[in-house]
């Protein structure tokens, strides 16, 4: 196999990698959160820390979420704050000074290490973890002498640029999360993974927090599903009762009445092949169109039913199998229907 080849099958391959499907879409915002302090003796940074590295990482182990948004509260950062004068009198560029920082905590690798035939990963940990890890790190020398950066500044916590505030029924700033449904997934599912996490996590919370439902879809989602049944029985009971009261003919009520649920659910079926989940969407178009289909089929089997009625009167006699193919084909479904058949 040629170089050529080979550089193609591996540009082929990269590019299949790179394409992928979006993990979530615009509507999968489906729960919401704030974590509210009741003790006041948490601060914003606080609540946001526990949000970023406790919360957060709980959450995204939950089957279908894509992810979990944080909001409000105050990033925790460590800080430099540099003297330029210091800078310039210990002849330390800027650059160094960040060079320094960055390799000061990092993670080494160290292959592996055999021991009566078992493997041991070596690596070596370097991480921060006070403000005095960070102001002891050395940066440079001066006659023989370590430079180190509390020399050059102050080292302190300090918050990340605010790009975004959350506040609570107005008692003042929280900290929140948003929880975005992974992209084909179950929302009902997806909330009650979450409900049933949060619950889990509830009692490893510092006193006095508490998490709080901002929002919650389940209830909408809950609320659709009942209107969808309730129009469906609303439906046939009027069907019921205008063709009853009309027609005083209670076969044909039920033509009418069959219909409904037969065409709500034969219209999951397409929905099924198409991937179209169901949703809130998809459910309110259902209980929008019930009451086209119930036109359709009133006007159907009130025209068919007067077309036989008027034969009977008319021929005095039972009707036939044939003549009322005939009836219901050729003479009544004709007139009402959109298109005819030769």
């Amino acid at each position: 196999m040629s170089s050529n080849t080979c550089s193609r099958s591996a540009a082929s391959a990269r590019k299949r990698a790179s394409f992928h499907w979006p993990r979530r879409t615009g509507a999968g915002w489906v729960y919401e959160y704030a974590i509210v302090d009741k003790s006041g003796k948490h601060s914003l940074a606080d609540l946001r820390s526990l949000q970023d590295w406790h919360l957060r990482y709980a959450l995204e182990t939950v089957p279908g979420v894509a992810e979990v948004a944080s909001i409000g509260g105050f990033v925790k950062q460590y800080q430099v704050q540099l003297d330029p004068n210091k800078l310039r009198a210990y002849g330390i560029p800027l650059s160094t000074v960040i060079d320094k920082v960055k390799m000061s905590t990092n993670e080494v690798g160290g292959r592996v290490l055999n021991l009566s035939g078992a493997d041991y990963m070596i690596r070596g940990l370097g991480y921060l973890r006070s403000l005095d890890d960070l102001a002891t790190v050395a940066v440079g020398s001066k006659n023989g002498t370590p430079v180190l950066i509390r020399d050059l500044g102050t080292v302190s916590f300090g918050p990340d640029i605010r790009e975004g505030v959350a506040e609570w029924h107005g008692d003042g700033e929280t900290v929140g999360g948003i929880i975005v449904m992974r992209q084909g997934m179950n929302a009902l599912n997806v909330i009650n993974g979450v409900k049933q996490k949060l619950r889990e996590i509830a009692p490893s919370l510092p006193p006095g927090v508490q998490i709080m439902t901002g929002y919650d879809r389940s209830d909408l989602i809950d609320a659709s599903i009942k209107t969808l049944q309730r129009d469906l029985l609303e439906e046939a009971v009027i069907v019921s009762l205008v063709i009853i009261i009309f027609l005083f003919h209670f076969r044909s009520a039920l033509i009418a009445i069959i219909a409904l649920p037969i065409a709500v659910l034969m219209s999951f079926i397409p929905m099924y092949w198409l991937g179209v989940s169901s949703n809130i969407m998809s459910l309110g178009g259902i209980a929008l169109a019930i009451g086209v289909l119930v036109d359709a089929s009133i006007v159907m089997v009130e025209n068919g039913y007067r077309h036989l009625s008027e034969r009977q009167e008319k021929d005095a006699s039972p009707v036939s199998e044939p003549e009322r193919h005939t009836i219901l084909i050729n003479s009544a479904s004709r007139l009402v229907r959109r298109c005819s058949f030769r």
